[in-house]
């Protein structure tokens, strides 16, 4: 299904019912959209299952709609929190299922009117929905807004991490070749049959459910992201949520999520990274979907010591978070120290 987890379908959608499903969550890892990286970080599916998991039982009890239906332990179906105390951490989770219908396209052109034509109700939304709560040095909002457009005071960008007075709401696009921010318009263009202003309320609810549990544990909660299906007129989160993929955190001055490993190849493999980026914007000058094709490197294998850093924050993060000891791992600040020096 994507490269960090694999799809198991029970019964398939239609476009007049949603299907039933498992999410297998894997240990490989993507950053810069390259896809499956080289190495696993060990523990890591695990862990990204139980904090998504950890977070929807939490919406529901909001009220508020997904597509979750609980995580697989012993080839049954039941809820996060009523797994014994010392049960191992689940990498399987239930879930309804919508269509996702195949979207034509032609170069970078994307039909999305013949995409939803396909689908009638129960369909993925083909849209991103990232929320941000602060702006870092290298966030690339910094190109598409001001900071009077984002409520700050502020003439220009300072050279410094800044926290936002009111979380900011962007939309970008999830199943073109290449991800791009849109602006409202062409969000609601893409948003087809759902509305636009109710994916930014369930956007900034969840964003307020994960930020106000990384606080009670000592996180901060930076930014993140959504994923939401339509199923019979209702806007639902899904995909997985608040998990350290999905969102960024931080523990003091220290990132705790897969922007340590982006930034490890930023500094290791600049010729790399430099190359993905010299690739989209080639694709993107000559309108063609598949930028992978101008690369002419490929990422090396992370350093052993690297990977058992990461495995150990990926894991102590979501003990942290859900505050149930699933992985044998050492305590939050003892991993993100360890991660401190890579």
């Amino acid at each position: 299904m994507t490269s960090v987890k694999d799809l198991h379908v029970d019964r398939a959608a239609t476009a007049d019912r949603l299907g039933r499903g498992r999410f297998a969550f894997t240990d490989d890892y993507s950053v810069f959209d390259w896809g499956k990286m080289p190495d696993e970080i060990p523990g890591k599916g695990a862990s990204l299952c139980a904090m998504s998991a950890f977070n929807f039982e939490r919406l529901e009890a909001r009220g508020i709609p997904t597509h979750y239906r609980g995580v697989v332990a012993d080839g049954e179906t039941v809820e996060l929190d009523a797994l014994d105390a010392d049960a191992d951490a689940p990498a399987e989770m239930a879930v309804d299922l919508a269509t996702v219908p195949e979207l034509p396209h032609d170069g970078r052109d994307y039909d999305y009117d013949a995409y939803y034509a396909a689908a009638r109700d129960n369909v993925l939304v083909p849209l991103e929905i990232v929320f941000r709560n602060s702006v870092p040095v290298g966030s690339s909002l910094r190109s598409r807004a001001t900071p009077a457009e984002c409520g700050l005071d502020l003439d220009s960008w300072p050279d410094e991490p800044v926290t936002l007075p009111n979380p900011v709401v962007e939309f970008s696009t999830k199943l073109e070749e290449g991800d791009r921010y849109l602006d409202v318009e062409e969000a609601e263009r893409i948003a087809g049959p759902a509305d636009v202003n109710e994916l930014e309320s369930v956007a900034l609810d969840v964003n307020d459910l994960v930020t106000e549990r990384a606080d009670a544990v000592g996180l901060t909660h930076q930014d993140g992201k959504i994923e939401c299906v339509l199923a019979d007129g209702e806007i639902r989160v899904a995909d997985a949520v608040g998990t350290l993929d999905e969102n960024r955190f931080s523990y003091g001055d220290q990132q705790v999520s897969k922007e340590v490993v982006r930034q490890y190849y930023k500094r290791t493999q600049p010729d790399w990274v430099e190359d993905v980026a010299a690739a989209k914007a080639r694709a993107d000058a000559e309108d063609v979907a598949d930028w992978k094709q101008f690369c002419e490197r490929t990422p090396n294998q992370l350093p052993r010591s690297v990977v058992r850093a990461t495995s150990d924050l990926y894991r102590a993060g979501a003990n942290a978070y859900t505050d149930t000891s699933f992985f044998d791992a050492p305590a939050l600040d003892a991993a993100v120290d360890a991660v401190r020096d890579l």
